[in-house]
């Protein structure tokens, strides 16, 4: 059941999908004030609200589209793997596990708190 909460965070989501989605082509622009600068750009590589996380499902990840296990699934993270993780909220259970996580690893995706463990800081609610 979609609750107005819910489904204003996909709202959301889907805004800063669209917004991150036109930033590749402002990267040209960003190496010249940094070579102007003399910085090396390497304090903005990873945004400071990312939490490390490392997936523990033994066959692979699956990440989804919306915090449910019924979502498209966008792509799958293999067991080992390191992802970066931008925010937590409430979706469907997994095996008693109703958190999950918005990755930002290449394309925004949500996967399910049960099979990754953070690295470090505890996430931040979405």
């Amino acid at each position: 059941m979609l609750t107005p909460k819910k489904t204003a965070l996909w709202i959301a989501a889907g805004a800063l999908t669209a917004t991150l989605a036109a930033t590749p082509a402002l990267a040209g622009t960003a190496g010249a004030s940094d070579a102007a600068s003399g910085s090396d750009g390497a304090a903005t590589a990873q945004h400071p609200r990312h939490t490390e996380g490392r997936v523990t499902a033994k066959s692979g990840l699956r990440l989804r589209d919306k915090p449910t296990r019924s979502s498209r699934i966008i792509r799958t993270e293999p067991y080992g793997a390191t992802v970066h993780i931008f925010c937590k909220t409430t979706g469907d259970h997994v095996e008693g596990n109703d958190h999950w996580y918005l990755l930002t690893d290449g394309t925004w995706a949500w996967g399910s708190a049960q099979y990754i463990v953070p690295l470090g800081q505890n996430p931040r609610w979405c």
